[in-house]
């Protein structure tokens, strides 16, 4: 069983966590521990585990990461006003070798998955999303992945997987799972032209990092229609994160980035969060801590929406263009807005109706005024394919 391969929490949180305020996260998460063993997963919401593998980073780390640091500042942070059950299930140790880890890695969220639990992976690596995306493979047979990252990371044809080349192991991997990848804040300069291409040819999507910073809400319909997270910390600006050598003056703030976890939570399809290339400072743990903390916020807020005509909570708008007739619905509990697109595949959707897409209201008045919205031309494309 993948999870006898989970090492406790360490006395010193434990230690630590005795001494807080009852209304803390560390006085209310449920801890698996040396002497009680794994805490009971009947009831839970979200399990927190991380990942010390680190073999396969594009650049190579000097020390391990330490999730003793994050755990403090998380464990100090105040719950909210949750209904949500949060366990602690510790750490997975580098295996014999990268793919044991891999393996142990794949089981751990599977299981968690079927158990409906929500796992939140700290790991020292963003390749370790590769196994979070294979743990998909006997619960659900197309997933949609978003990415916060300032790279694709699809890497040179030949080049072994690495926390810069996952992706392409996970586009070309077999059984091929992956419905729609889209990126959120990448930088033009620090992706090749031919990557930028092929985010084109296959139809996914890709947002630049100064078009989310200038309206954050650009994130939420992606987030929306995401299965799994994964988010590089090499997409926040250096300062926030107390770090330099690998990483960049430019990235999301700590607010900006706060915001989009929280729109990670809300999504009502997100099952899987991963938070990888965490640096080892005071300022990393906190801010990983805090992103943590907005993302399970996220989820006491879900609301689980599925819009049709005949329901009241709902406006149809029917959108004639010159060339195609769009229709739109807008909630009004969330004042959410989904457009229909009718060549996504009932494979994909699982139904033999029409597959609805997250957008903003923004693509409405677009369509309002003649201009077909980018993310339905595509989606449309991608189910032409």
């Amino acid at each position: 069983m993948a999870f006898d391969f989970l090492v406790p929490v360490s006395d010193k949180v434990l230690a630590f966590s005795e001494f807080l305020p009852p209304q803390s996260l560390g006085k209310n998460i449920f801890k698996h521990t040396e002497k009680k063993g794994l805490p009971v997963f009947a009831n839970a919401t979200v399990a927190i585990f991380g990942v010390l593998e680190s073999r396969n980073a594009f650049e190579k780390k000097s020390e391990e990461l330490d999730t003793d640091g994050i755990r403090i500042q998380l464990y100090r942070l105040m719950m909210g006003n949750w209904n949500s059950n949060i366990i602690d299930i510790g750490n997975v140790e580098p295996g014999d070798s990268v793919e044991d880890t891999y393996f142990v890695v794949k089981e751990i969220v599977a299981g968690l998955l079927e158990e409906k639990i929500i796992p939140i992976v700290i790991g020292a690596t963003q390749d370790i999303t590769f196994p979070t995306y294979r743990a998909f493979d006997k619960i659900k047979d197309m997933i949609n992945m978003v990415s916060i990252d300032s790279r694709f990371d699809f890497g040179e044809d030949d080049e072994l997987i690495s926390s810069h080349s996952y992706m392409s192991r996970i586009i070309t991997d077999k059984p091929n799972n992956l419905h729609n990848f889209s990126n959120i804040g990448y930088q033009s300069y620090f992706n090749a032209q031919e990557e930028i291409d092929l985010m084109e040819r296959l139809f996914f999507d890709a947002y630049r990092l100064g078009e989310i910073v200038s309206d954050i809400s650009l994130a939420e319909p992606v987030l929306r229609n995401a299965h799994m997270v994964s988010l590089d910390m090499r997409a926040i600006r250096a300062s926030e994160m107390g770090a330099t050598g690998n990483f960049s003056p430019n990235g999301f703030g700590g607010r900006e980035i706060c915001a989009i976890a929280r729109y990670a939570g809300i999504s009502d399809k997100v099952a899987v969060f991963g938070i990888y290339e965490i640096e080892n400072t005071s300022l990393s743990h906190q801010l990983t801590a805090q992103i943590i903390w907005y993302f399970i916020e996220g989820i006491s807020y879900r609301v689980t929406e599925v819009p049709s005509s005949n329901d009241e909570d709902f406006t149809k708008f029917t959108v004639p263009t010159d060339s195609e007739e769009l229709i739109f619905f807008k909630s009004h509990i969330t004042e959410r807005w989904w457009v229909e697109v009718p060549s996504i595949l009932p494979e994909h959707t699982k139904t033999n109706s029409i597959a609805l897409l997250p957008c903003t209201q923004q693509d409405y008045l677009d369509a309002c005024n003649q201009n077909i919205p980018e993310r339905w031309l595509k989606a449309y494309k991608k189910g032409l394919n």
